[in-house]
């Protein structure tokens, strides 16, 4: 529970801005915010999954211009007094009908931290554009554990490229990875947990593939961008993206997947369904008490 932390940051991995009004989001990021203690950080994206698109009713919207509007309404919800009056292509905002200020009636509560908690944005494409609109306002990255090491490593070029456009500097520090990883001390009992016909792993990325191939997007798990899609495997995906094994092991595949792309601040532990919460929890504990301290 949030009230029994006192330094761990916390946050959203992530809101699909397109898909909940702006004012919603604002509202409770904020309380968050004030919750704990200005400790929160604020995830965002516009969501890739279709089939929310059609839940929500954007499925046939501009969601990259529904992203971008979202996040400047909260912004502006953030930033100005009330009562608001901020007029866009899909959301209204508005409480110059029903302001009583002398109750705060109309008002909203702002996050505890100035001007706003830290925004992170995950990325995914390739030479994403969005990494350089998002570094240009001093939003930071998470590239995404679903995509090649080569594709991973063009995010940094993107960062520098927005940072150049905002008059930032940009630093490694602020270039988060995710990656799925999982430990074990027997690396036999390793590779079945994570690469086996029951494993969750398989079962998360098998998932990925389908939805991958169904939008037409099957480039994330090349090596190259003309790579023939006959050469795209369940199995060659789960052996480059998975990082499994003991300790010693793994260290060693992070430090060669980080030959791959570069220096980052930091590694994001993605988490995938416990099939055995045992192996699960012993996993995250070696992650953190054997492979952290060498990293």
């Amino acid at each position: 529970m949030a009230y029994e932390t006192k330094n761990i940051r916390l946050g959203t991995g992530t809101v699909n801005i397109p898909n909940l009004h702006p004012v919603h989001i604002a509202g409770q990021v904020a309380m968050i915010d004030n919750m704990l203690n200005g400790r929160f950080n604020f995830g965002i994206s516009p969501g890739g999954l279709i089939s929310d698109a059609e839940l929500f009713g954007n499925l046939k919207k501009d969601r990259s211009a529904m992203f971008l509007e979202g996040i400047n309404t909260i912004l502006k919800i953030w930033s100005t007094e009330a009562p608001y009056k901020i007029k866009g292509d899909y959301w209204d905002v508005t409480t110059e009908n029903t302001l009583i200020e002398d109750i705060g009636q109309g008002y909203m509560t702002r996050p505890l931290q100035r001007p706003h908690p830290p925004i992170i944005v995950t990325a995914v494409a390739p030479y994403s554009k969005g990494i350089s609109e998002a570094a240009a306002r001093g939003w930071k990255p998470i590239s995404a554990d679903i995509i090649m090491p080569n594709w991973v490593k063009t995010h940094w070029e993107k960062y520098i490229e927005g940072c150049k456009k905002g008059k930032l500097i940009p630093s490694k520090d602020d270039w988060r990875i995710a990656k799925t990883v999982f430990v074990a001390e027997d690396l036999k009992k390793a590779k079945e947990y994570a690469l086996g016909p029951k494993s969750p792993y398989v079962f998360y990325f098998k998932q990925l593939f389908k939805k991958f191939v169904a939008l037409g997007k099957l480039e994330l798990f090349k090596s190259y961008m003309n790579q023939p899609d006959s050469e795209i495997t369940l199995e060659k995906v789960c052996e480059e993206l998975i990082i499994w094994g003991t300790p010693e092991k793994v260290f060693d595949d992070i430090s060669s997947f980080r030959n791959k792309v570069g220096d980052f601040g930091m590694l994001m532990y993605a988490g995938v369904d416990w099939l055995d919460p045992s192996l699960a929890k012993k996993s995250m504990a070696l992650m953190a008490e054997k492979v952290n301290p060498y990293l």
